[in-house]
């Protein structure tokens, strides 16, 4: 799996990211999901750099002009809430794509120890698609995998690629063990440690509840 990380060069993607760990702006849920949306908007113009295009020949006004277009449009997956945001930034540039939404939750079976289950998935035919997969937090990398085989039961992409705003190491070697050999993960910043309950350390908390509110259990 080839490992894009957005923070190994210096770009307004840091300022971004940066608004979205410091607990004085997270207080702030419209600024927050803005900032992710903001995020989602720089990983798609990267990612767009990786696909097909083809030239076609544009009427202007005053000729014709020879443009280079995107052959076929992703279709861009979320993992549901917290990717929402995200996926919204990633539809402001790929705006014809088809969307692809999977329901993942945590089955605690004690305080520590959960089971990640698929509940719910709305998606168009994958066959042969390019498949933008995005989820902000990639703790262990349980639930991002279970959403990829998930898509299968809708054809094989072609291709996968997975948006992730700030993973753990251990998530990024599970990925790379569990995806096609061609996945491309494009990743803001890669943190060391994980919580015995499977929370990133620094991370940002919970991006789901920053975003949109605390929920009940």
């Amino acid at each position: 799996m080839e490992v894009y990380n957005f923070c190994e060069q210096n770009s307004v993607y840091s300022d971004f990211l940066s608004e979205l760990r410091n607990t004085d702006v997270q207080n702030d849920r419209m600024r927050f999901r803005r900032n992710l949306q903001r995020l989602g908007e720089l990983s798609a113009y990267e990612i767009s750099k990786c696909l097909d295009y083809k030239s076609v020949d544009i009427q202007t006004p005053l000729g014709v002009s020879k443009c280079n277009v995107l052959k076929a449009q992703p279709v861009l997956a979320t993992v549901l809430r917290a990717g929402l945001p995200l996926q919204q930034g990633l539809l402001n540039y790929f705006d014809k794509a088809d969307n692809c939404y999977i329901s993942a939750y945590r089955k605690h079976t004690s305080k520590e120890d959960f089971e990640v289950e698929i509940e719910y998935m709305a998606s168009p035919n994958l066959s042969d698609k390019v498949v933008i997969l995005n989820d902000p937090m990639l703790a262990s990398g349980k639930s991002m995998v279970l959403a990829y085989q998930a898509l299968l039961k809708k054809g094989a992409p072609k291709k996968i690629h997975i948006v992730c705003v700030i993973a753990s190491k251990e998530g990024v070697e599970f990925l790379d063990k569990h995806l096609p050999l061609d996945s491309v993960l494009w990743v803001g910043a890669i943190d060391d440690k994980m919580t015995a309950e499977s929370y990133i350390v620094p991370g940002l908390g919970d991006a789901g509840d920053l975003a949109f509110g605390p929920k009940e259990d």
